[in-house]
């Protein structure tokens, strides 16, 4: 089944293992100890990411290693960035009517 990537981080453990695994690759054993969860459930939500594309597996020895897909996660950004820009936008606009305002009470 493929997953969709907004499905993958929709869900607060996710992202908390691609927080995780952005800054190193981890197993699913070094990964399962930062949770209060079982490496069986920890397995199931890697399994989505890797559905997802948002994690790279690599085969070291007899581990697997979960990488990070900062390529993956770009898509997701590109995708925000319009909304970004219209958010900081309207923000901008507010600040000028809040600068405004305190000239305003500033003058009398």
């Amino acid at each position: 089944m493929r997953r969709d990537v907004f499905q993958a981080i929709a869900d607060p453990t996710r992202r908390a293992i691609l927080t995780l695994i952005a800054f190193q690759a981890m197993t699913p054993n070094a990964l399962a100890e930062h949770f209060d969860t079982s490496r069986q459930a920890v397995s199931k939500h890697i399994k989505i990411l890797t559905e997802c594309q948002l994690v790279d597996q690599q085969q070291n020895g007899r581990e697997i290693y979960y990488h990070f897909n900062p390529q993956k996660m770009k898509e997701v950004a590109d995708w925000l960035a319009p909304f970004q820009k219209m958010w900081e936008e309207r923000f901008d606009r507010l600040d000028k009517i809040l600068d405004n305002l305190k000239s305003q009470q500033n003058a009398k």
